[in-house]
C-alpha cells in the first residue's frame, strides 16, 4: 500500500499530476480542492495517497490533506460511488463543505456534482452520515466557495502554457471530472477571460456550472 509520497512535482495537468520520488515518477489523480494547493512545477510536494485496485486498472489518487484522503476512502465505500465520482465530489467541495452538506441533508447541493442524481445523493447522505457525524472541519478555503475568483497568470500556478490552450485544458479537466463535453465547453467559453490560468478557469467553472 502506498500511503503517501514526498518528492518533486514534475507535471500538473488537472486533475492529474506526476511526482518524482527518488527517480521514480508516480502518476496520480487529485481532486481540485487538493490540486489548487500544489506548489509550482519543480517544487517539493507531500501528498497522502489512496491506491485503488480494479479488475481493469490500478489507480493512485493524491490529496494534500489527511481529511480529504479519509473522506475519499469513505465515499468509495458507498454503493454507486466509484473513484471518479468521489474525485468529482471532492472537486466541488472541500471536506468541511461536504461534511456540512451531509449533516444538513443538503441533497440539492450534492446533486450538482456530475454523475449524482437525487436518489444517489439521498442514498449517499444516508450511508455516510453516521461515519462523519463526529467530524468538525472548517469550510474555509474550498473550491465551491472560491469567493476571491482571482485571475492569476499561468506562470503563477506553475503551468507553462499558451493562453490559447487554457480553455481546451480546462475543458479536458472538467470532462475528466465527469462533466459532459458540451456542458464543460460552454461553461469554460462563457467564463474565460484573458489572463486567467487553467486553475482559475476550472475554479470558477466548478462554482458556476
Amino acid at each position: 500500500m502506498i500511503g503517501s509520497l514526498r518528492g518533486k512535482l514534475i507535471e500538473k495537468n488537472a486533475p492529474d499530476v506526476l511526482i518524482e520520488v527518488n527517480g521514480v515518477g508516480y502518476e496520480l489523480s487529485m481532486p481540485m480542492s487538493s490540486f489548487y494547493n500544489l506548489p509550482e512545477i519543480g517544487g517539493e510536494v507531500f501528498v497522502y495517497t489512496c491506491f485503488v485496485v480494479r479488475e481493469d486498472a490500478q489507480l493512485l489518487f493524491g490529496f494534500t490533506s489527511r481529511e480529504a484522503k479519509v473522506l475519499f476512502r469513505e465515499l468509495i465505500k458507498v454503493s454507486g460511488i466509484g473513484p471518479k465520482t468521489a474525485l468529482a465530489i471532492l472537486s466541488s467541495f472541500n471536506p468541511g463543505q461536504f461534511v456540512n452538506a451531509v449533516q444538513n441533508d443538503s441533497v440539492n447541493a450534492i446533486v450538482k456534482v456530475p454523475g449524482i442524481g437525487k436518489k444517489t445523493a439521498e442514498r449517499l447522505i444516508i450511508e455516510i452520515k453516521d461515519r462523519v457525524s463526529g467530524w468538525k472541519l472548517s469550510e474555509s478555503a474550498g473550491v465551491a466557495d472560491a469567493a476571491d475568483e482571482r485571475s492569476g497568470t499561468a506562470e503563477d500556478t506553475g503551468l507553462v502554457i499558451d493562453d490559447s490552450d487554457v480553455e481546451s485544458q480546462a475543458v479536458q479537466a472538467l470532462v475528466a471530472l465527469g462533466y459532459k463535453p458540451a456542458q464543460a465547453a460552454t461553461s469554460v467559453h462563457r467564463l474565460y477571460r484573458d489572463g486567467m490560468s487553467v486553475q482559475d478557469v476550472i475554479r470558477v467553472a466548478l462554482k458556476n456550472i
